[in-house]
């Protein structure tokens, strides 16, 4: 059995930062690709920012700048760091992962469970 465990969420001022991880866990052969998307009340999900094997990182145009995906892979953990947070980044932030189980030739979707992340003053 492989979960992803997201911790990190939270009630912060505008202005402020958080720092999000999300880590995977179980019987895990390899790891594609990691990522966090996030799902306000009433919007459809949008990715926020992924990073593949080798480094390569995509981020959304509202979160340039402002947001820093990062990997460690012994770890099987993906963060995402949040400065100069604004209103409009509140949504339950969801981690995403292309996960390839033990025994098996093929990668799988997976998502985390999510964690609130709530940007007022």
């Amino acid at each position: 059995q492989v979960q992803l465990v997201e911790s990190g969420g939270g009630l912060v001022q505008p202005g402020g930062s958080l720092r999000l991880s999300c880590a995977a866990s179980g019987s895990i052969s390899s790891i594609r690709a990691m990522g966090w998307f996030r799902q306000a009340p009433g919007k459809q999900r949008e990715l926020v920012a992924t990073t593949i094997s080798g480094g390569r990182t995509n981020y959304a145009d509202s979160v340039k700048g402002r947001f820093t995906i990062s990997r460690e892979n012994a770890k099987n953990t993906v963060y995402l760091q949040m400065n100069s947070l604004k209103p409009e980044d509140t949504a339950v932030y969801l981690c995403n992962a292309e996960v390839m189980y033990s025994g098996r030739a093929y990668y799988t979707f997976m998502w985390g469970q999510g964690t609130q992340v709530t940007v007022s003053s």
